[in-house]
């Protein structure tokens, strides 16, 4: 999710960092600020429990005819995103079963954007094998079938690769952030083209979606920030809206190679906000304008 100091070619980096790119609360009086934090708590609280619910509920639900799941799936991280306090607004089609196998990627700004993704397209995320080992996230990860990647080389891509395609090929669906890190949203890192060569021998389409928060950077999980200080932004920042953007798909059979269909993707995310100001990632933004939210997406 958000970067490592150490290099490699699966798992890039981002220069965004919690001092230089994340906004924090702005103070306020004594009273207000006991208000802001009585909510905090209370969203903290409600989004905790949403989560253990969907934990301990998981093994049952996994009993359940495929359909059916998938709309608890939906309905259940919807519940989880509002419980900590976010306004979600979704724009464009969203694919059903009948449209076949789908390679989903998406820019990657937060913690927050694998809920987003998962509220309005159900699939086996791909995640770094430590997310494995946290704390009920993990547990829920792997209930929900997430494939789990040693990324920190390039012996594991193969493998990693396979195991995309072969979801593909039965018909299913694979959520990616390719960008292969997190960044603050105000610009974006380049979409590593591995995980598209699935796509392509899978016989699967592209599903790109475009994540932007506003405030820009309120919900930011980049660098070393803790995960911990990031829930508490979250839940303390005021009016914290996500966008989701479903642009068209893209046919991965009209792409010669997985470079093509990669930069092809890059573009379609990076496309609905190109005509919008982007300040450079080393500033905080204060604006809470919608011109301030600029996410860009390669991977």
């Amino acid at each position: 999710m958000n970067g490592t100091t150490a290099p490699s070619p699966w798992l890039p980096t981002a220069p965004c960092t919690p001092g230089r790119c994340v906004a924090h609360p702005h103070a306020d009086g004594r009273d207000r600020a006991a208000v802001r934090t009585a909510l905090a708590v209370l969203r903290l609280t409600a989004g905790t429990g949403a989560v253990l619910v969907g934990v301990l509920l998981a093994p049952a639900a996994a009993l359940l005819p495929d359909a059916i799941r998938m709309a608890l799936v939906r309905r259940w991280v919807r519940a989880v995103v509002r419980a900590f306090g976010v306004r979600v607004r979704y724009e464009g089609r969203t694919p059903g079963p009948a449209d076949g196998p789908l390679l989903v990627v998406a820019n990657h700004v937060s913690w927050l954007d694998i809920p987003l993704v998962a509220a309005v397209l159900p699939g086996r995320m791909v995640a770094k094998a430590e997310v494995r080992r946290w704390p009920v996230l993990g547990v829920l990860a792997a209930l929900g079938g997430t494939l789990f990647l040693d990324r920190d080389g390039l012996r594991a891509l193969p493998g990693a690769v396979r195991g995309m395609t072969g979801v593909l090929a039965a018909g299913g669906r694979v959520v990616v952030f390719p960008e292969g890190s997190t960044w603050c949203g105000r610009a974006g890192g380049r979409f590593r083209p591995a995980a598209f060569q699935a796509a392509l021998d899978g016989g699967a389409d592209v599903q790109p979606v475009r994540i932007a928060y506003r405030p820009t950077g309120a919900a930011a999980y980049v660098g070393d920030d803790p995960l911990g200080a990031s829930l508490w932004r979250v839940v303390t920042t005021r009016r914290l809206t996500a966008e989701v953007r479903l642009p068209e798909r893209i046919p991965a059979s009209r792409h010669p190679d997985r470079r093509s269909l990669a930069a092809a993707a890059q573009r379609a995310v990076a496309s609905d906000s190109a005509n919008r100001p982007s300040p450079s990632v080393h500033q905080r933004s204060r604006s809470r304008s919608a011109s301030a939210s600029s996410a860009r997406t390669p991977a």
